[in-house]
């Protein structure tokens, strides 16, 4: 029998020499490499490169860390292949094969733990499957609710939230936020995030409390509170009412009140009896089918045809006086009939006012304390809008007419944009728009007629 430090000896001196005979060619070669310049030296590094895990590798990774946290050592069973178990007693083969080495052991947790861990991870995808219902101005509308009547049923039909909730949706909801670590946080992180206009207009939405209603059924129903009184009662009660309610609100708040008889000086009206009707249900109750197939009244019928005839020669009679009332209508707002006299070159009628040119040159636009104009168009309708010196209109001697815009907005002449610094000729009858102001602009013929004879004859001469 041969001594096992004797056999091991000239096993690790040989493979000893033989690793270093292979590094010794590896250094020989890369040095040839790098001297002919075909590969480079880099940098290599030791450390592994990371890379994403998978689920089933997260999950498998965390459960070996997991087992120092759970109670008791997990069951840690060693597993070796068959046929390569090593014993004191056959070191000796071992060692002689020099290949063959023991695989490395692999840890069996126990299932009790494996399951409860898998249950865990599990718990989170239930509790937010339905998330996506509530929205935060809905979480944001049930807690202001809630604060303020503390009262889920109130809630629930006072407060009109993004969907139908039902009462144990609400219900299961608030709880959910109290709590639910997982929900209220995550609730909380949305809220957060809402725009301070939606948080303002969700807060104004508030139900009101009933220390508040009972603040506001003081006031008399007889009298006709304004707004100061009810700023007057928020400036003294500043801690009864919700942070956002203003006067208007309030005023709002106590005219349902009053319509509903819910004021202190107010009696709730008792209940009618008898046979006196209550609403529309009872009455269509009330009413006998077999009476409305009665025959029909000959004399109503005869009534309704002789009041048919008097409506309708007073219709007609109306129609024939309309041409009288238009006459006193100009007579009173000033528009009378264009009749023009031996002064008046045209005129420029509005649906107010009527203007008249009897002169070569005027100039309209809106008129102002510094600075007076021929054709003040304020006098027409709302004119701010309008420059103060916004056109010109000229009479040229071929007897045309011609408007210059000097304003910045654009006249309009027949549906025809007028830009400013531009001219545009005024026909008989031509619309004219200025800033929602219509015009008509009327020519006197027979004196237009008269100037345009008496520039030819100037020609001719």
């Amino acid at each position: 029998t041969l001594d096992s430090n004797s056999v091991a000896g000239p096993l690790v001196t040989q493979s000893r020499s033989e690793d270093e005979e292979s590094t010794a060619v590896k250094r020989t070669a890369a040095q040839a490499f790098s001297g002919a310049g075909i590969i480079p030296k880099r940098r290599s590094s030791s450390r592994s490169i990371k890379r994403k895990k998978f689920d089933d590798e997260l999950v498998e990774s965390s459960l070996a860390k997991s087992t120092s946290r759970v109670k008791g050592q997990p069951v840690i069973e060693p597993i070796r292949y068959p046929g390569n178990d090593l014993a004191s007693s056959d070191k000796k083969k071992g060692l002689k094969s020099g290949s063959s080495l023991t695989p490395p052991l692999t840890m069996v947790i126990a299932p009790s733990s494996m399951t409860k861990r898998m249950k865990r991870n599990k718990q989170p995808l239930q509790i937010t499957k339905d998330l996506g219902r509530w929205k935060p101005t809905d979480d944001l509308l049930l807690i202001n609710a809630v604060l303020q009547t503390t009262d889920l049923t109130s809630v629930h039909m006072g407060v009109k939230f993004s969907c139908r909730f039902t009462l144990r949706e609400i219900q299961e909801r608030w709880y959910a936020l109290l709590y639910d670590p997982v929900i209220s946080k995550l609730a909380w992180q949305a809220m957060r995030q809402l725009h301070p206009e939606a948080i303002a207009a969700i807060q104004s939405k508030a139900l009101f409390s009933q220390t508040e209603e009972a603040l506001l059924a003081k006031i008399s129903s007889s009298s006709q509170p304004k707004l100061e009184v009810f700023q007057d009662l928020l400036n003294k009660h500043p801690n009864v009412f919700y942070p956002s309610r203003t006067a208007k609100n309030l005023m709002v708040h106590w005219q349902l009140l009053k319509q509903y008889y819910l004021l202190e000086d107010q009696s709730v009206q008792p209940l009618p009896k008898g046979e006196q009707v209550l609403n529309f249900s009872d009455a269509e109750q009330v009413v006998d089918d077999a009476k409305l197939k009665d025959s029909r009244d000959e004399v109503l019928e005869h009534e309704l045809m002789i009041a048919d005839r008097h409506q309708k020669r007073e219709i007609r009679q109306l129609e024939q006086e309309l041409p009288r009332w238009q006459v006193l209508v100009d007579s009173i707002t000033g528009m009378n009939s264009p009749d023009f006299d031996n002064q008046t070159l045209a005129a420029l009628r509005g649906r107010m006012v009527r203007y008249l040119m009897r002169s070569r040159e005027i100039t309209l636009g809106r008129a102002t304390k510094d600075k007076q104009i021929d054709v003040d168009l304020s006098l027409e309708g709302p004119a701010w809008k309008i420059s103060r010196k916004q056109g010109i209109i000229k009479l040229k001697n071929n007897g045309d007419f011609f408007i210059a815009n000097e304003g910045r907005r654009p006249i309009y002449i027949d549906g025809r944009p007028v830009l400013s610094g531009n001219k545009w000729k005024l026909n008989n009858n031509s619309v004219m728009e200025i800033a929602g102001l219509r015009f008509v602009f009327l020519i006197n013929q027979e004196l237009i007629s008269l100037i345009k004879a008496e520039a030819a004859k100037m020609n001719q001469s």
